[in-house]
């Protein structure tokens, strides 16, 4: 008898722009409201969110700007690659985003999309734009590592 190994979690796509761009305070996880052709394409890996958020929109968060390609196979029942997407989440967590996007001034962005017993989910981060200044430290630090880790691989 075979013994599952992972979680149940079969990562999708990453938004690694967004951990550059943003300090994360908080993460959610949503489900998605998808067609039959959208999952389809997400199935076979054809799915980008580097340059998604989400916003409100009639009490509901919505995600914006992420890109689906069409799927071929579909023919007359085919979607919009960059339609809005409704995000299912609990009516106490979409308050709280709520309250925070407009009290605190932060945004909500996709960090990963991954499908989680058989479902898509989508982590959503809230999180505060850096400054420039920061993004210079984050690539000084990256580069010192980089270069720290030939330093001690040549001396040895």
């Amino acid at each position: 008898m075979k013994k599952k190994t992972n979680s149940g979690l079969k990562i999708i796509c990453l938004n690694k722009k967004a951990s550059f761009n943003y300090f994360f305070e908080d993460l959610f996880e949503a489900g998605i409201v998808l067609k039959g052709s959208e999952i389809k394409s997400i199935r076979n890996g054809k799915v980008n969110i580097a340059d998604s958020y989400a916003i409100e929109k009639k009490g509901e968060i919505v995600l914006i700007n992420s890109h689906i390609a069409s799927y071929k196979q579909a023919s007359y029942s085919n979607h919009n690659p960059t339609d809005e997407r409704k995000l299912l989440l609990n009516k106490r967590e979409i308050n709280k985003l709520i309250g925070k996007m407009q009290r605190d001034g932060l945004t909500i962005v996709p960090t990963k999309m991954y499908f989680k017993k058989g479902k898509a989910k989508l982590e959503l981060a809230v999180a505060k734009g850096k400054k420039q200044f920061d993004k210079r430290a984050v690539k000084k630090q990256r580069d010192w590592n980089r270069d720290r880790a030939r330093y001690i691989r040549k001396s040895s």
